[in-house]
């Protein structure tokens, strides 16, 4: 079924002259650029794709809703064929983003300019294809993550700079925990702890990672998994090496030993707790002294939540997942999880069947 033109109930605009032709592309851009900020797109990705769109505009030479099938073939064919394989798949994606946005808000007013239907020009045979699916990030069993742990813990009690290895540990624990990326960490205020909230307490995790370039994503972590311990221990025996103001506003939950102008502790960079990361690994961990990083403990911390019983819509909420797609790549399930699950469900099935026979 052909798709119809319907009527614009808005302004009508003859767009005979190439001025009129020229300042109605301004306006379609301009909205478009306003629709994105309105979807809560970051600014950066917005100011991205309208840099795509406009190299596209360069190169076609001509409002590009009379780009067609052909057209981008070569362009993605020949112009962007040696481009990293990253900036052609964005630029496609802002291209089809743009026709999206005419053929829902103006496909009357480009049916009066072309005589056709909008039509995006990327297709199944000509779409530049997305990336290779990601390499699994397969964690340590609980045993080696015991491991080291333990003699990091060990290490407090000989270390040259107690506060920063304890600091560095308590960030490590937090994302094995309840599985905290590792910037999420660093921006943790003092006043983001909500002891009284739940059974267990709860983290206001305010810069969550956003999806697709929308912006920090809140969300409410609860202490589980021994997170709270862990937490408590640090602000009521480790925070006061740093600072003595437990209730200065913005006071950083896992502070620097570097100084602001008015001698209050500056946040911690993410570079320090990697670091940190890195070398308890190489010390207590070696196999993994290559390969442990924060996110790695991420995945640890959903696999073990999912060991534990607790459902992939939980996890996916603890994590902060827009998709439970996402989710259930982070899970890894020990290698006989599925053969312990077949042999648990034969039992099952067992008793019920000798229940009916009794």
């Amino acid at each position: 079924m052909a798709l119809a033109a319907v009527a614009d109930l808005g302004e009508r605009r003859p767009a005979e002259t190439a001025e009129e032709i020229a300042a109605f592309e301004t306006d379609v851009l301009a909205g478009f650029v306003l629709a994105r900020a309105s979807a809560g797109l970051a600014d950066g990705t917005i100011s991205a794709d309208v840099t795509h769109l406009e190299q596209l505009r360069v190169w076609f030479g001509r409002p590009l809703w009379e780009m067609q099938s052909a057209d981008a073939d070569a362009y993605f064919g020949r112009v962007m064929r040696d481009a990293a394989k990253g900036t052609r798949l964005a630029r496609a994606q802002a291209l089809s983003t743009f026709f999206l946005f005419l053929e829902l808000r103006h496909p009357a007013a480009v049916h009066r300019l072309m005589g056709r239907a909008v039509e995006c020009p990327l297709d199944e045979l000509n779409r530049p294809r997305g990336q290779q699916p990601a390499a699994l990030r397969i964690p340590p069993s609980e045993a080696e993550i015991d491991r080291l742990f333990a003699g990091w813990r060990e290490d407090l009690a000989t270390c040259r700079k107690f506060a920063p290895t304890a600091r560095n540990y308590t960030a490590a624990r937090l994302m094995s925990e309840v599985g905290l990326r590792v910037n999420e960490v660093r921006k943790l205020d003092l006043h983001d702890i909500k002891w009284e909230l739940g059974r267990f307490g709860k983290l206001h995790v305010r810069h969550g990672k956003g999806a697709r370039g929308s912006g920090p994503r809140e969300r409410v972590v609860p202490l589980i998994n021994g997170a709270g311990r862990t937490l408590r221990w640090f602000v009521e025996e480790v925070w006061g090496h740093f600072d003595d103001d437990h209730v200065r506003p913005g006071a950083p939950l896992f502070p620097s030993e570097r100084r602001n102008a008015d001698g209050s502790s500056r946040r911690i960079g993410d570079d320090a707790l990697r670091a940190g990361l890195a070398q308890a690994a190489e010390r207590h961990l070696p196999g993994w002294a290559e390969t442990l990083t924060p996110h790695v403990l991420r995945h640890y911390c959903a696999s073990q939540l999912y060991r534990g019983g607790l459902d992939l819509i939980s996890i996916q909420e603890v994590l902060g997942h827009a998709w439970i797609a996402t989710t259930m790549r982070y899970v890894h399930v020990h290698r006989t999880h599925v053969e312990d699950s077949w042999a648990a469900g034969l039992e099952r099935a067992g008793q019920r069947l000798k229940g009916l026979m009794a």
